[in-house]
């Protein structure tokens, strides 16, 4: 079992910038691709980012690509989601996922592991 928890979302005024972290843990955590996705109120859980086992294959999102980085320190057992030129729209509760596969993909339905959420609320 992998436990994961999500921390860092507050709310912050559009152009700032923020950083989530989720903390992994669990005895079966190891070779995992991880991955960021956000729900909005009244909207379906979509894909922000995705993050290989050992880094080397990013995925973004059309809608963060530039202004959002993925990154995961395996020391640490956490993984990031470094947030600037926030906006409106990037509000949404953003969740931390972890699959037991190497590979980085884009579904949720393919991730195994979710953490319970941190909100992030951007004010124009």
């Amino acid at each position: 079992q992998v436990q994961l928890v999500e921390s860092g979302g507050r709310l912050v005024q559009a152009g700032a910038s923020l950083r989530l972290s989720c903390a992994a843990s669990g005895r079966t955590f190891g070779r995992n691709a991880m991955g960021w996705f956000r729900q909005a109120p009244g909207k379906e859980r979509e894909f922000v980012a995705v993050i290989s086992w050992l880094g080397f294959t990013t995925y973004y999102a059309d809608s963060v690509k530039g202004r959002f980085t993925i990154s995961r320190d395996d020391v640490k057992n956490t993984l990031y989601l470094q947030m600037s030129s926030l906006k409106p729209e990037d509000t949404a509760v953003y969740y931390c996922a972890a699959r037991t596969a190497i590979k980085a993909v884009t579904t949720p339905e393919e991730f195994d592991y979710w953490g319970q959420g941190t909100q992030v609320t951007v004010s124009s």
